[in-house]
C-alpha cells in the first residue's frame, strides 16, 4: 500500500490537519492538537474511534461526517 501524505482541510472556517493512518483510518488535528481518530464506514458515514481503545463509537456526528466528505473530496483530486 502506498503511504499517503498528511493534508489540510477547512470546514466552517476551522482548519483541520488530516493524517492518513491505516486503510480508511485518519487522525484529525484541530488547532494543532490531536482531536480525534475517524474511520470510513461508507461514502457518507464515518465513525469516531475511542481515544483510549480505538474501538468504533457508533454515534451520529455531523462534524465527523463533514470531515469525512472533505477527505473523500481531497483524495478524489
Amino acid at each position: 500500500m502506498q503511504t499517503k501524505e498528511p493534508f489540510d482541510i477547512t470546514l466552517n472556517e476551522i482548519d483541520y490537519a488530516i493524517f492518513p493512518e491505516e486503510e480508511d483510518i485518519y487522525t484529525v488535528y484541530k488547532d494543532g492538537v490531536e482531536y480525534m481518530k475517524i474511520m470510513k464506514d461508507t461514502e457518507n458515514s464515518w465513525i469516531k474511534l475511542d481515544s483510549e481503545t480505538e474501538l468504533p463509537r457508533f454515534e451520529a456526528d455531523d462534524e465527523i461526517n463533514a470531515i469525512g466528505r472533505e477527505i473523500i473530496a481531497y483524495e478524489a483530486q
